[in-house]
């Protein structure tokens, strides 16, 4: 791709990272909120994260073939039509307050997701030199992340308006509260309607790969660095989700109000972490070191969770008391701070990943992305074990599995080349 393209990309590709933000971080407001309309448990609202994620698995190889057939461009377009019949379902999901609704439309909408990201990622790794790849992902993850931020804060704003707690509300109330999703998912339809103009008739250039006879007669999974980059990217997502969706369920727990708009902090430390991605890489410290400080400091994060006290403030005084914002228990405040552990893991295993595929891109990408489907797995887990041991807090240190597994494959992983010589990367 000629250098003098990479701005229309970036600006294109900018504006969908910021529709799947959106999108993808709603789910963490939506959670404790159908789980008051729907009349569910802990366990059964996190469904909403299993709908939606599971998507990316079932779906992104068939959307990989896409891609190959139609083109990159063209596959984009798809998807936002796929999400446009998706915000769509929400009208009568909302008006039935059928729970089943709710998730064949999360369902439809990963499905359009699906097609984005396995189109998109590719896009902004390929765009510019492979050793920089990080810090344009971070940009993007930084206007994705900078949605999510929003988003809980609309929501909030917009859906419970002047209802304030929606803890015990009678039937009456909380068909009312239903209904109030109709409007913003009409003009979520037709923003995506929009984006379908703006993609199909852009000056938006196909990728082209150089061709290798070699690696073109293999299989995707004859490339380690990719396989197991997906399974890095499952543990990572999962944890991610964890992070962001589940804070408004533990706020909850821990009888805090407003719980709905706790996904924000998340994301405001996912956007501080993104910013340090792109101040720092390459220039500062290259893609492997990054990763490998992120599952550090994930541990650790981990650790505050667990170990800190729900009546404790100190931590959360220190880090934005003298702001005037609300400050949080120091437990709830360390499960925010994983999102800046979270924030520079998707940016720095795509480019470790992709590097040398050639025109295997779209398969590796759409393996990729079928990890995605540990926000699916993970948390559910994490709903179950919860709901029966009764203790949210001590549940959090399932994510260690996923820091640990992130850390080897930063730490030596990302370097293998043949499975035949897996313990000589």
């Amino acid at each position: 791709m000629a250098k003098q393209s990479t701005l229309i990309p970036m600006i294109i590709i900018g504006i969908l990272f910021f529709i799947f933000g959106f999108v993808t971080w709603l789910n963490g407001s939506l959670i404790p909120f159908l789980k008051v309309i729907c009349n569910l448990n802990d366990f059964q609202a996190l469904f909403v994260t299993f709908a939606f994620y599971i998507a990316y698995t079932v779906m992104a190889f068939p959307m990989s073939f896409v891609l190959d057939k139609l083109g990159y461009k063209n596959g984009m377009a798809i998807g936002l039509a796929v999400m446009v019949v998706g915000s769509l379902v929400f009208i009568p999901a909302a008006q039935s307050a059928s729970f089943t609704l709710f998730l064949i439309a999360l369902f439809t909408l990963g499905t359009g997701l699906t097609i984005l990201q396995t189109a998109s990622n590719p896009y902004i790794v390929l765009v510019g030199p492979m050793e920089s790849a990080a810090m344009r992902i971070s940009i993007m993850g930084l206007i994705n992340k900078g949605a999510g931020v929003l988003v809980p804060l609309v929501f909030t704003a917009l859906i419970l308006g002047d209802f304030g707690s929606i803890q015990d509300l009678s039937q009456e109330a909380k068909a009312t509260l239903a209904q109030r999703l109709i409007t913003p998912y009409i003009i979520m339809a037709i923003v995506l309607t929009g984006l379908i103009a703006l993609v199909k008739f852009s000056s938006l250039p196909e990728l082209e790969f150089e061709t290798n006879e070699e690696d073109d007669a293999k299989s995707i999974f004859q490339f380690p660095r990719v396989v197991l980059g997906a399974v890095a990217l499952f543990f990572y997502v999962g944890i991610e989700v964890i992070a962001g969706d589940t804070i408004g369920l533990y706020g909850q727990y821990l009888g805090l109000e407003n719980s709905t708009v706790l996904t924000s902090y998340t994301m405001s430390f996912m956007v501080m972490g993104y910013l340090v991605g792109i101040l720092l890489i390459p220039k500062f410290i290259s893609q492997e070191k990054a990763l490998i400080w992120s599952a550090i400091f994930g541990i650790l994060f981990l650790f505050g969770v667990v170990f800190s006290s729900a009546d404790s403030h100190f931590v959360s005084k220190m880090l934005w008391g003298a702001t005037g914002i609300q400050t949080l228990p120091d437990t709830i405040t360390f499960v925010a701070l994983l999102g800046f552990a979270n924030a520079l893991v998707w940016p720095t295993i795509w480019p470790l990943a992709l590097e040398g595929l050639g025109k295997h891109t779209a398969k590796g990408s759409a393996l990729l992305i079928m990890a995605i489907a540990g926000g699916a797995i993970l948390p559910l887990i994490f709903g179950k074990i919860s709901f029966i041991s009764g203790d949210m807090q001590s549940t959090y240190m399932l994510g260690i599995i996923s820091y640990v597994f992130i850390l080897l494959y930063a730490l030596r992983w990302h370097r293998i080349v043949s499975w035949k010589h897996i313990d000589k990367p």
